[in-house]
């Protein structure tokens, strides 16, 4: 690497950081979760404004040279790997082991839906939209495939920034949409072959047999394994090392799916899942994991993703229109097949719009499809263009709908037990009161009117309950 590659990519970091945090906090200040400015400041310093603004300075920030951009790429890959990961290890297994036919429901009901609207505005779509010589089948099932997943890394993030990892209404989104990303990937496999060596029925099974056997594989084998490896580190006092073992634990899982034809965000969530299992980790040695994840990686990860977002594509008319009716379909698609499902599993009409708007962030998942599909050629530079404009609207607008549904969910006790719980847990990352100089033993309180803060824990207050 030459020295002048170095400094442009230490500067990237630190301009997409701080812009996605500044934005980020500004957004929290407006009631919107911080994931929506964090897309944000990518899509200004990409080519939709910089750009135009200052071709000059752009070029020289953030060059188009392929080196260059894989050093990002990669940096933004091992945030999207921990985002998963650590927000795998929040998932509540017992709601999902009890509500595991709700999840199914919901997820496929969101997956079929999109997937049948999205094939069918594929055959419809203007032929300038598709490439020459791509066959209109192809195509339309490509289409469809961007439109019916989900997008876990962004979902994950806008219910932590929301603070609805304790909700039932998060855990089943997180869930079913963890199920359509696996299926995604695996009708994404099947197109691709379609486009390029053909559709065999050895490679789908053997697709199926991968996922499958995965999975499979991690509970039965990998569950141990972990529980094992966790133990052992907790033998430490430093907690650096149950969150060292951790991070090699989520990055394997990436390797793994990653090996097998898959995506590497699915293995990273599996593993983050087998983490969190009951006796495995301790959840308050990784707070200083999530800290890092949530307020570093992460929004470095988004603001990075948002990069490719050119927004001056759909100047021309034909583009803009297929955009939107793009958006429409995915909308339509992904709430309809949510509600659908929420609905049959005598869910409230609520909990169905609130899972709908969950799932409709497509965010970098989508972005990656339309990469792949402009790879082998399905996609040209206007279908592609389309496909990320869903891709960033989607994210920017689930959060507020989200909110929206959400303010007419009912919190249940053990949705409020659940974040006392969480709250205790996690709060060893937050700034704590400096402790007594004197060696005083950790159960002893300090007498009224010392100057020295009590080390022992306040009890939580009581919730409010629900109006």
């Amino acid at each position: 690497m030459a020295s002048h590659q170095v400094l442009v990519f230490l500067l990237q970091v630190a301009v997409l950081l701080l812009l996605a945090l500044c934005l980020g906090r500004l957004a929290s200040r407006f009631g919107l979760p911080a994931v929506v400015g964090e897309l944000l400041a990518g899509v200004l310093l990409g080519p939709s404004l910089l750009a135009q603004l200052a071709p000059g300075f752009s070029e020289w920030l953030l060059p188009r040279e392929p080196a260059q951009m894989h050093l990002l790429d990669a940096v933004s890959q091992m945030a999207v790997l921990l985002l998963v990961g650590i927000t795998g290890v929040q998932v509540d297994l017992g709601v999902l082991q009890r509500r595991r036919r709700t999840a199914i429901r919901v997820s496929l009901a969101g997956l079929l839906v999109p997937l049948a609207l999205g094939v069918a505005t594929g055959y419809v779509l203007v032929d300038s939209l598709m490439p020459g010589g791509t066959d209109r089948s192809v195509f339309a099932m490509f289409f469809g495939v961007a439109m019916c997943v989900s997008a876990i890394p962004v979902i994950a993030k806008t219910l932590t920034d929301m603070g609805l990892l304790h909700r039932d209404v998060g855990q089943l989104t997180l869930a079913a949409g963890t199920i359509d990303d696996a299926v995604g990937w695996f009708l994404l496999s099947i197109v691709s072959a379609m486009a390029t060596a053909g559709l065999h029925a050895g490679s789908v099974s053997l697709s199926v047999l991968y996922l499958v056997g995965f999975v499979a594989a991690a509970w039965f084998i990998g569950r141990p394994v972990v529980r094992f490896l966790l133990r052992l580190a907790t033998r430490s006092t430093e907690s650096g090392v149950t969150i060292a073992i951790t991070v090699v634990i989520i990055l394997l899982g990436g390797v793994s799916t990653h090996a097998l034809g898959m995506e590497a965000v699915f293995g990273a969530f599996v593993a983050g899942v087998l983490v969190g299992t009951p006796g495995a980790a301790d959840p308050a040695r990784l707070a200083p994991l999530r800290t890092m994840v949530q307020w570093v990686l992460a929004p470095l990860f988004l603001a990075s993703a948002a990069l490719r977002m050119d927004l001056t594509a759909l100047r021309h008319g034909e583009v803009l229109v297929g955009a939107i009716v793009a958006l429409f379909i995915a909308v339509l698609g992904k709430f309809a097949g949510a509600y659908i499902g929420a609905r049959t599993s005598q869910l409230t009409k609520w909990e169905g719009l609130a899972l709908g708007a969950g799932m409709n962030a497509r965010g970098v998942v989508q972005m990656v499809v339309a990469t792949v599909g402009l790879r082998i050629g399905v996609l040209d530079t206007a279908s592609y263009t389309i496909i990320l404009f869903v891709a960033i609207a989607t994210s920017v607008t689930a959060p507020p709908l989200l909110r929206m549904a959400m303010a007419r969910v009912e919190h249940s006790a053990e949705e409020q037990l659940r974040k006392s719980e969480h709250d205790e847990t996690w709060s060893t990352a937050e700034p704590r009161p400096p402790k007594c100089a004197s060696a005083t033993p950790r159960s002893a309180e300090s007498p009224p009117g010392t100057s020295c803060t009590s080390p022992a824990k306040t009890p939580p207050s009581t919730p409010a309950s629900p109006t």
